[in-house]
């Protein structure tokens, strides 16, 4: 094995890109669950309370795990460093807040996750800070609505739940000529599936209460970019408070730890699923980025790795039909978030119907029947059962 981390594969970087952070000799990382942390001496005292994001200071600043999870998740992302917050939309909230200000434009997408809609449609508007929302499939009208007073391209794809991917390459050129900083949600890819940085994106984004955690059992975010705007972020994020507990921290460092193994599953399972449920005579249509049939595909193919954990589809029968299929299922969980070890599946307009009006869902893209499955680490064999006779309940009567 190269010595240098840099050369490491993502399987490698994920146990030991954390390596030489500590001089403790446990193999496994101790929890620093200490809100404080003692100086030896005036000297120290002054370097820890003046230096950003030291690891042992105040853990609203810093705490050693917080400094080991960071390390890996950069590795992965390709970055200089990584910032951890309390949730994904504490990355994204405390993120976007520290690169706008009042008079400034953001352009975003129609399709975000409905927290994210909000920041751009309810919360920014407040603080003077306007957002144009426009169809990410579209390069042309991304760069149609920059103003002068552009400060910033929000992104994320797949988007959820539609799983419409943006051209993160092309967005990232055209940002750049400008001097229009791009950040990207890529919770929906992991970073061992899409690398948005790599292709010119200047902040990447997760919630790391999905894939990287794993487990559906914390609430977690990361901010991965440069050393410098991760300082401007952080300064941010220590007045908005949005911290990650050590306890959640190294549950996520433990989540880091098979990353790899996972990922590598979930993708199969996916893709062989999304090919199954396209011939099945009771869906409607099946959006996956590894089909074929996605009419991104070949973008698709250009900057992801893998189509990742999420397939969306829609079950004849309307809505009706679509909460019988979901009641039905067995292994899949009626549950809300993605990308653990438990495959999960809600009924998008029933969830969704509690923050976005009827047109707010079809300017969304978002029908009836529509769902979002999120794959586990069940045998595919399994899923496809539970699947067949879901679909086979859903149906009326007289159509079975």
């Amino acid at each position: 094995m190269n010595d240098d981390p840099h050369d490491w594969h993502a399987d490698t970087r994920v146990l030991h890109g954390d390596s030489g952070l500590s001089d403790d000799s446990s193999v496994v990382a101790p929890i620093h669950y200490s809100a404080t942390f003692r100086a030896r001496d005036a000297g120290e005292f002054a370097d820890m309370a003046t230096r950003a994001r030291h690891p042992a200071y105040y853990t609203r600043y810093g705490n050693p795990v917080h400094e080991r999870v960071a390390a890996i998740i950069a590795g992965l992302e390709g970055t200089e460093t990584a910032l951890l917050t309390a949730s994904g939309m504490g990355a994204i909230s405390t993120t976007v807040l520290a690169l706008v200000s009042a008079g400034d434009h953001v352009v975003a997408q129609t399709r975000h996750y409905m927290s994210t809609a909000k920041l751009f449609d309810e919360v920014l508007p407040r603080f003077g800070v306007q957002a144009t929302l426009v169809e990410q499939s579209d390069v042309e009208a991304l760069r149609a609505a920059i103003r002068p007073n552009t400060k910033l391209i929000m992104l994320e794809t797949p988007a959820n739940p539609t799983l419409v991917l943006t051209d993160l390459q092309a967005v990232a050129a055209m940002a750049r000529e400008r001097g229009i900083l791009t950040v990207v949600d890529n919770t929906f890819a992991s970073p061992l599936n899409q690398q948005p940085h790599a292709l010119g994106i200047d902040v990447v984004l997760h919630s790391a209460t999905k894939l990287l955690g794993g487990h559906h059992d914390i609430t977690a975010g990361a901010v991965c970019c440069s050393n410098a705007l991760a300082e401007k972020i952080w300064r941010m994020h220590i007045t908005l408070g949005a911290v990650l507990s050590p306890m959640d921290a190294w549950l996520l460092l433990r989540g880091l730890r098979t990353l790899a193994v996972r990922i590598e599953r979930i993708n199969a399972n996916a893709l062989a699923l999304a090919r199954w449920l396209e011939q099945q005579p009771q869906v409607e249509k099946v959006h996956y980025p590894g089909l074929e049939s996605h009419p991104q595909h070949a973008l698709a193919k250009r900057q992801m790795k893998g189509g990742g954990p999420v397939i969306a589809f829609a079950v004849k029968g309307g809505f009706e039909a679509t909460s019988r299929f979901v009641g039905a299922l067995e292994l899949a969980t009626h549950a809300v978030s993605l990308g653990g070890v438990e495959s999960l599946i809600v009924h998008t307009a029933a969830m969704w119907s509690g923050t976005m009006n009827e047109a707010q869902m079809k300017a969304a893209g978002i029908p009836p029947n529509f769902v979002r499955y999120s794959v586990g680490l069940e045998h595919v064999e399994d899923l496809q059962k539970d699947l067949a006779r879901a679909l086979a309940q859903a149906q009326p009567e007289r159509t079975r």
